[in-house]
């Protein structure tokens, strides 16, 4: 169905001469629409996300009402798709990593489908754990460089996106967003030590080789070591420029 979906929408797509987006891309099939498509001349960007590099369907086996945790758009697919996708990236294939993270709780929202599964609230979180996860298990597994990494995560969303170079980059008069790294302190994800609002984590017992330990919003500390220290609210406006196409960056 994915798949389906994908080649319709990459129809359309080269009909009305537009660029498209595809979001949370997550299996062979679906990746195969869009290289035929970028052979036909369309312009397209694909972004995938953690639990598809690193989750498998084999969590919908798992006993009870477990499996609820898992149920997302799209589903999770087998091991081989994962593979597949890390693959992907390293070849430019894929060029954003997000999340679709959706911060539904399992007790009171995913148990409103504990009689009925079309009323699971569809998603599952993983913001916080999405820099951690791409680290450990991409860059320490030599499956990506830490410069495909920062590309995946960073820039290539800001260059799309019309915010390079303000964003993007470490230069002469970018904004100084900077996530500061420390690979020599493991740890392991749990629900009850995260700071995401919901009561479970779909990557519970993760081992994670690094630790986040300082952020810097516009050169301002805003996270140190892994805690919050400044919650004022600080937005600015970011005047974004039109982007020619996805590739003309």
């Amino acid at each position: 169905m994915e798949a389906e979906a994908t080649s319709r929408l990459m129809k359309i797509a080269e009909v009305a001469n537009s660029k498209v987006y595809v979001v949370h891309l997550s299996c062979k099939e679906s990746l195969e629409e869009v290289l035929k498509a970028k052979q036909r001349g369309v312009d397209v960007i694909v972004e995938t996300c953690p639990q598809y590099l690193l989750l498998n369907d084999e969590l919908y086996d798992l006993d009870g009402f477990e499996s609820a945790k898992y149920v997302m758009s799209p589903p999770l697919r087998n091991k081989e798709n994962n593979e597949i996708l890390w693959n992907a990236i390293l070849d430019n294939q894929i060029d954003t990593i997000g999340t679709d993270h959706c911060s539904f709780n399992y007790k009171g929202q995913k148990e409103l489908g504990i009689n009925d599964f079309s009323k699971i609230p569809n998603g599952s979180p993983g913001v916080e754990h999405r820099m951690s996860l791409l680290y450990t298990y991409g860059v320490c597994k030599n499956k990506i460089s830490i410069n495909k990494m920062v590309e995946v995560t960073s820039t290539n969303a800001a260059k799309l996106f019309g915010m390079y170079p303000n964003k993007g980059t470490i230069e002469i008069g970018s904004d100084a967003d900077i996530l500061v790294l420390n690979p020599n302190k493991k740890s392991k994800i749990e629900a009850k030590k995260q700071l995401q609002n919901v009561d479970y984590t779909p990557y519970e017992g993760y081992e994670v080789d690094c630790q986040i330990e300082h952020v810097y919003l516009r050169g301002k500390e805003v996270v140190r070591d892994g805690e919050l220290i400044c919650n004022t609210p600080s937005g600015r406006y970011i005047n974004r420029r039109l982007t020619k196409g996805a590739r003309e960056w």
